[in-house]
């Protein structure tokens, strides 16, 4: 009886060994896992594209990962929307047309400015001015050569900038955009803009459209 009572408790001791050296291993591996869990517990967050995941809900690209700097000068894109607006018709049948542009309010603060933003590493310049134009003042069209660039510090913070201006015949207004909710927008005259217009780099660009623009296109002829 002795004996057999000690072959019945053999097994037990033997299944105890193996938890020990379970438990052992599993305290060598637990931290192992912890590192590498999230590289497949969650695949699918590290595969979304980071276009996707820096639009807001209005359409807007957010964020500044992409942002492009130059010598330490953040690199902005914008765009002077324009149109040409009947103004009277001549007995000869000559159409005479007056160049509006279109300004759009500030998230903040009082005044009127065009549209810009940041230039991103994914987007051509031009695309960058077609962009922000859409996203801002909800007007597409074509984007014309570029007007120039200029140099200036922001009013929060006295960050340097580049901006880079180019002109933009609008051909579609749409009556909903991205950022329609924080902006105002109106078509005004080019003496209005100069008057409304915060920015003094932006009525610089603006002088430069008015070269371009009105010694050959203020009048146009109906047959």
């Amino acid at each position: 009886m002795p004996i057999l009572s000690q072959a019945r408790h053999r097994p037990n001791i033997h299944f105890s060994a193996d938890m020990e050296q379970l438990t052992f291993i599993l305290s060598i591996l637990r931290p192992l896992l912890s590192v590498l869990s999230p590289f497949f517990v969650f695949p699918q967050k590290k595969l979304l594209p980071l276009r996707l995941e820096r639009i807001d809900s209005f359409g807007s690209r957010t964020g500044r990962q992409l942002q492009r700097y130059d010598k330490g000068y953040r690199q902005v894109v914008g765009c002077i929307p324009y149109r040409y607006r009947k103004i009277k018709e001549l007995t000869d049948g000559t159409c005479v047309q007056d160049l509006e542009v279109l300004v759009i309010s500030p998230q903040k603060g009082p005044g009127m400015l065009f549209p810009k933003g940041g230039w991103e590493e994914d987007e051509s310049m031009e695309e960058a001015a077609l962009r922000e134009t859409k996203e801002e003042a909800g007007v597409v069209g074509i984007v014309e050569r570029k007007l120039g660039k200029w140099s200036y510090s922001s009013k929060r913070g006295g960050k340097m900038h580049d901006g880079h201006m180019f002109p933009l015949l609008v051909q579609e207004q749409l009556n909903d955009w991205p950022e329609k909710n924080f902006r105002k927008r109106q078509w005004v005259t080019v003496n209005e803009a100069r008057e409304v217009c915060q920015q003094q780099w932006m009525k610089q660009a603006l002088e430069e459209l008015v070269k371009i623009q009105l010694p050959s296109k203020q009048q146009k002829t109906v047959k």
